[in-house]
């Protein structure tokens, strides 16, 4: 079937503007001062054609044809247009779903380089591109005109005057990654201006962004930003895409998140952002769109060039590979995806002057025809690429394919989640049996899987808890999850969260049960501060924000996923702990160093980087590791180590960390160390109230308390 004429008798405006040919790069609607270029890739398209609207983007005012076709590229140039211009596109060619096209001029489609979007999508038969319900859905054909209930692009004058100040450039070594959703973070902090909550604005209101700037992270890494599609299933139980993971424009900031409805507030959030010394860093989502499986709708790609812009089925290309889990797979293998993305990511580092992105599912965006490669066009692209080789790059390593899971498999310049460490340290601090081995080697950043092809430490992010799962004080306080307001029957979520309510489930008046579980809160807290590697926190773990025990908060809108700034008296003492441990974290170089440290005795120095203690104080031997009872375990940072390939000793503090997962007392007898007169005690997660150094002898015995983390630094004598 050809998608021909039904659209063009539909016209509706009456002006004529004036067009010349223009030119095919760049891609999108440019303002040249003068007038717009229009540049639309489709490598099987027969004709194109761009939509003028008015300035609601709800009255269709003209239909023009781009002119000229260039190397798979559709152009044309408007003397006479201007910013404001909105815009959309039809797109010609072959309906035939059973070949992989599916070109319908009814459907209008928006820009896959539209730098703004005006109006929201309203869900309706009309934006598929075949009928609902008819035989064979999706190959037969719908001719009604979708431009009424779909989002129209608007072209933007990127201008905008960037203050004095440089970016914060925060050294990977001395990165704090504060994990926050753009929206949920302000939508209940009392001082910030109702008409600014959950927005660009709210995000830096003075209240707001000092508590960020004093808690002591350096990075801001934001949910989502693009703009994004609510699902009409979740709509219709009066829930939403929260989280934003279903991308339709990939260089427009959500509409929703602009209190001033003008791209420059994004612009704006940056640079007070960098004022405060404070980096930011975008999740994006390349991996998939929101126009979902062959039965999904026609908003965009889809329409524009099916088989291009997606990963088909080789012998069925009428269906999607899903390597995603949403439906469909953008195809990376193809050279204008591949440009689409990268220049998307070049836009963003660039005219918005972030500072890094954590690629969801990022395996797909290395995954060829066998299987995810490290050599992959998009990362060999970005490791060579002038802008993208300088920004932080942070894979979440699985997706849901063959072989998806790729933990320490990506390639040097990424830094990836371990989730590793965090089943570690959860499992640890809950008591599981045999977890010493496994902690040694998360609190070292994870060398076993990143210590190679000279990758650093910082390359490990650690983390306990992340948007996807419990918060920290659910984790302490529920055995199961508690989804049920997601509206699928609590079917949804993980299972396996390695969990404890420590005596019951959910909230409690139980002053006991409530003191533990602030305990194991400080103690997973320190674990994650005071390892080697690039600590990532969630937003309101700071201060033991809750969600009820639902711990796939996608959905939810509203006070289950916004945080709740009233905070109660374990509130604010957990806050003021966790400033007191980021820091620590500041004031000991040991804590972060640059280098792995790796037990490794160096004869030269006469250091030993790195030592694993055992309570009577002496290393730990290889039936120790094996013991499955162990749970306690002492981890010395020599700060004489090599600090850097070249042999000299290190000048910095020496430290001792003392585990403790026991519910008992365990006596530890505190090292000797060349030069050491005394052991001073920094931190106690069994006394948070301690902040002066209790000084100890070496080689005396310390009562080390149950469930605990203590920090020590080491005193030397007068050389």
């Amino acid at each position: 079937m050809s998608a021909t004429g039904k659209a063009s008798a539909n016209q509706s405006g009456q002006r004529k503007s004036r067009v010349t040919e223009g030119r095919r790069f760049p891609l999108g609607a440019t303002w040249d001062g003068l007038g717009v270029n229009f540049a639309l890739f489709s490598a099987h398209a027969t004709r194109v054609e761009l939509c003028l609207f008015d300035s609601t983007g709800e009255v269709e005012l003209e239909r023009i044809t781009l002119p000229e076709h260039t190397n798979e590229i559709w152009h044309g140039y408007l003397p006479d247009a201007h910013p404001g211009l909105v815009y959309g596109y039809r797109v010609y060619g072959p309906y035939e779903p059973e070949a992989g096209h599916r070109f319908n001029p009814n459907k209008l489609l928006i820009d896959p380089y539209a730098k703004q979007l005006v109006g929201q999508l309203r869900w309706s038969p009309a934006l598929f591109g075949y009928t609902i319900g008819s035989p064979d859905a999706d190959l037969s054909f719908d001719e009604r005109d979708s431009a009424p209930f779909v989002p129209k692009a608007k072209v933007i004058d990127p201008a905008f005057t960037w203050p004095e100040h440089n970016r914060p450039h925060t050294p990977w070594a001395d990165t704090v990654i504060y994990e926050a959703h753009l929206r949920g973070i302000s939508m209940r902090h009392p001082e910030v201006p109702e008409e600014l909550r959950g927005t660009c604005a709210g995000l830096v209101s003075p209240a707001l962004l000092q508590h960020i700037r004093t808690l002591g992270v350096s990075s801001v890494e934001l949910l989502p930003t693009h703009a994004f599609v609510d699902d009409q299933h979740l709509l219709e139980r009066d829930l939403s895409n929260y989280w934003g993971y279903n991308s339709i424009a990939f260089f427009a900031p959500h509409p929703a998140y602009l209190a001033s409805g003008k791209v420059n507030e994004f612009k704006e959030m940056v640079a007070r952002l960098h004022e405060a010394n404070l980096e930011v860093i975008l999740d994006v989502v390349y991996n998939h769109t929101a126009e979902g499986n062959e039965l999904g709708p026609t908003l965009s790609m889809r329409g524009i060039d099916n088989t291009s812009y997606y990963r088909l089925m080789p012998d069925e290309p009428r269906y999607y590979i899903n390597d995603s889990g949403t439906g469909n797979t953008l195809d990376m293998a193809h050279p204008c995806v591949l440009q689409m993305v990268t220049d998307s990511l070049r836009y963003w580092g660039t005219e918005m002057q972030v500072d890094g992105f954590r690629f969801d599912l990022a395996t797909i965006l290395g995954r060829a025809v066998d299987g995810f490669d490290e050599r992959h066009a998009f990362l060999v692209s970005c490791r060579q690429d002038p802008v993208l080789s300088h920004l932080k790059l942070i894979a979440e390593p699985w997706d849901c394919g063959p072989g998806g899971y790729q933990v320490g498999g990506f390639p040097p310049g990424w830094s990836e989640w371990n989730d590793r460490f965090r089943d570690t340290l959860r499992a640890y601090w809950r008591g599981d049996d045999g977890q010493l081995p496994e902690l040694a080697r998360r609190l070292t950043a994870s060398g076993d899987m990143f210590n190679q092809r000279g990758r650093r430490p910082y390359a490990s992010v650690n983390f306990i808890t992340s948007h996807d799962g419990y918060t920290l004080r659910d984790l302490v306080s529920y055995e199961d999850k508690h989804n049920e307001a997601n509206g699928e029957d609590n079917q949804d979520g993980h299972d396996h969260n390695l969990s404890c309510n420590y005596g019951a489930e959910g909230e409690t008046d139980d002053q006991p049960i409530r003191e533990t579980r602030l305990q194991q809160m400080r103690n997973l807290l320190g674990s994650l501060l005071l390892s080697q590697g690039t600590p990532m926190l969630l937003a309101g773990d700071e201060f033991g924000r809750t969600q009820g025990g639902n711990n796939n908060a996608y959905c939810q809108d509203n006070e289950i996923g916004w945080i709740d700034w009233q905070l109660s008296d374990e509130g604010v003492s957990l806050l003021a702990f966790t400033r007191r441990l980021l820091s620590l974290r500041r004031a000991y170089p040991m804590l972060r160093r640059g280098r792995f440290l790796v037990g490794e005795y160096n004869e030269e120095l006469d250091v030993l980087d790195v030592a694993w203690l055992r309570p009577d104080g002496e290393p730990m031997q290889p039936d120790n590791w094996d013991d499955p009872n162990a749970r306690t375990l002492g981890v010395l940072f020599d700060g004489r180590a090599q600090p850097t390939g070249l042999p000299r000793s290190g000048e910095d503090a020496t430290v001792l960390l003392l585990f403790n997962a026991h519910d008992e007392t365990v006596d530890f007898y505190l090292p000797e160390v060349a030069g050491g007169q005394e052991w001073a005690c920094l931190l106690d997660t069994a006394r948070p109230e301690l902040s002066h150094g209790e000084a100890h002898a070496p080689a005396t015995m310390f009562p080390l308390p149950g469930r605990s983390l203590l920090l020590f630094e080491l005193l030397r004598g007068q050389s």
